[in-house]
C-alpha cells in the first residue's frame, strides 16, 4: 500500500493536523503513526474520509479499530531519553509501536498479546510518568 501525508480536520476540537497514513482506496486510509488531534486514530485504525471544500479530508467512519491497546504519557524533564527509549525499543522489538511527539508526550502502542505489564516495567526501571486519559 501507498504511504501518503493527509491533512484531516478534527470538527470536535476544531484543530488541523498532517498524518502519515496508508492508503487503502481513494478515501479509505490506515494509520501509521498516532494522531494528537483525534485520539481515535492511532496506529492500525482504518477510516473513511470526504475532502471538504478546503481540499482537507473530514472523517466519515471508522471502519476498523487500531488492534493495539493505545496508552499516552507525558514525558518527565527529569527522565533522558535513553532512560525511556530502552522501553520503547523492548516494545518495537514485540510488535508495538512508540512515538515521541513535541519532546514531552509519548503515545504507545501495545500488542494484545503483549506478554509483560508495562506498568510493571515502568516501576521497576524507575521510569515515573504521567498518564494522559481522556476522563
Amino acid at each position: 500500500m501507498k504511504e501518503v501525508n493527509i491533512c484531516i480536520f478534527n470538527k470536535r476540537g476544531g484543530v488541523t493536523a498532517n498524518v502519515v497514513v496508508e492508503q487503502i482506496k481513494e478515501n479509505n486510509f490506515r494509520m501509521i503513526e498516532n494522531a494528537l488531534v483525534d485520539c481515535r486514530l492511532t496506529r492500525g485504525t482504518e477510516f473513511s474520509t470526504w475532502l471538504n471544500t478546503k481540499g482537507i479530508h473530514e472523517i466519515t467512519k471508522i471502519t476498523k479499530k487500531s488492534e493495539f491497546i493505545t496508552r499516552r504519557f507525558f514525558l518527565s524533564p527529569e527522565l533522558k531519553e535513553s532512560d525511556y527509549r530502552m522501553l520503547g525499543d523492548e516494545l518495537m522489538k514485540r510488535g508495538g509501536f512508540w512515538q515521541v511527539d513535541f519532546g514531552g508526550i509519548t503515545t504507545i502502542n501495545i500488542p494484545k498479546n503483549f506478554e509483560y505489564d508495562i506498568d510493571e516495567i515502568m516501576k521497576i526501571w524507575g521510569i515515573n510518568l504521567t498518564e494522559i486519559t481522556d476522563e
